[in-house]
């Protein structure tokens, strides 16, 4: 018999929003940032800690990055805690260029069906470890990457001729447990050629924190470029997230967060990492200098966590009221699919599902898009939409 499947609905079409953590697997954990603690180191017994507790607070997705010099393999961390989860997602991601791209489409493959079609990939443009490619270089072979992982999971043969690679080959071993066209891609880029990959090929548009005007013209771009090839593109937003029952809690804990740093231990964290020299990057250091005194470059967005780390620079801080209207203001702006993460990562999990997840609709985004083609009695996910 013919696999159920669901409606495929487009996330712009319902209320609620896909809430994701984020996995701390590559060393960037700690209750006093600049000030590292080794409890918080990053290992397989304190990063899947974070992940399964996100999984059992009712996290839908969750985000494994990936980083050469500090970080875990994120294939094989995703690998490994994938038997262990119940209903999260496992955003992981992948560097484009680091594996030969059939090869890629066979482990995705296989670690969709050991996850039930529980898995979207995080696509990553980066130099690899100990090599420099420009813009336009490193996002035409993450184009090349994503059309050959398309091909492989949805036609008999690659048949694909680029200028990094060139492959003809029989796909039988590389078919994903989600059908109409595999896992879902959420990508980040700010330059013209990754926003015209973005929208060309990938399902969810990820930002950074901003102010409410810029993000909203990162969104308008996007959508026009998505409309020029037929398509429309999801939004999604990584931010951190400082929540206490007062305002005054909350501030007062941002401040404690950063008190272990100065300017040099931050500038020594932030260019280590291989997307440092970013447009991207340079946004973030653009908000940071447009901030107030205290660090607050909009209510409730404070830039003060970018001083101490590259790429998403900016939390959400306030109380439970504060930070739930926050998050619908930027649902009301269109953005469906959020990434929230804390320090320590653990302990802000737990604040943050204690005080404004019950109050979110959330959903998971690959039933929503009709990517997961069966419904087992053992997936809590069939349920697709839950308050």
């Amino acid at each position: 018999m013919e696999p159920t499947r669901p409606i495929a609905i487009r996330s712009q079409d319902v209320q609620g929003a896909e809430v994701a953590w984020f996995a701390p697997i590559c060393n960037g954990d700690d209750q006093l940032l600049g000030a590292h603690d080794m409890r918080y180191k990053s290992d397989w017994s304190n990063a899947s800690n974070v992940l399964l507790t996100a999984d059992r607070l009712g996290y839908r997705n969750i985000l494994c990055p990936s980083s050469y010099q500090v970080g875990q393999d994120t294939m094989t961390f995703a690998s490994a805690v994938a038997p262990l989860t119940q209903q999260i997602n496992l955003l992981t991601a992948i560097r484009c260029g680091e594996v030969h791209p059939p090869m890629l489409a066979r482990a995705i493959a296989t670690l969709d069906h050991i996850l039930k079609g529980r898995l979207t990939i995080n696509i990553i443009s980066s130099n690899l470890p100990g090599t420099e490619l420009g813009s336009t270089e490193r996002y035409q072979r993450s184009r090349e990457v994503i059309e050959i992982l398309k091909q492989a999971w949805t036609q008999d043969f690659i048949d694909f001729k680029g200028e990094f690679y060139n492959i003809q080959l029989d796909t039988q071993p590389v078919k994903p447990y989600q059908q109409n066209g595999g896992p879902l891609l959420y990508f980040g880029g700010y330059s013209p050629p990754g926003v015209d990959l973005c929208a060309e090929h990938c399902d969810v548009y990820l930002m950074w924190p901003e102010t409410r005007e810029r993000i909203g013209e990162l969104m308008r771009n996007m959508s026009t470029k998505a409309a020029a090839y037929g398509r429309k593109v999801d939004f999604g937003l990584r931010v951190h997230m400082i929540v206490r029952e007062t305002e005054v809690e909350a501030r007062a804990y941002a401040r404690q967060l950063m008190s272990k740093i100065d300017d040099e231990r931050g500038k020594e964290i932030r260019e280590r990492a291989l997307d440092a020299k970013s447009l991207g990057v340079s946004r973030q250091r653009e908000m940071r200098e447009n901030a107030d005194d205290d660090g607050f470059v909009e209510p409730h967005l404070w830039t003060g966590i970018g001083r101490a780390r590259s790429g998403c620079g900016a939390a959400i801080v306030g109380n439970p009221a504060q930070v739930l209207a926050k998050i619908r203001d930027y649902m009301d702006m269109g953005i469906r699919a959020f990434i929230f993460s804390g320090y320590p990562h653990l302990d802000e999990a737990k604040y943050f599902a204690k005080y404004v997840l019950p109050h979110l609709d959330t959903f998971s985004m690959p039933v929503l898009q009709g990517r997961v083609p069966k419904h087992e009695p053992d997936t809590p996910l069939a349920a697709g939409i839950r308050r």
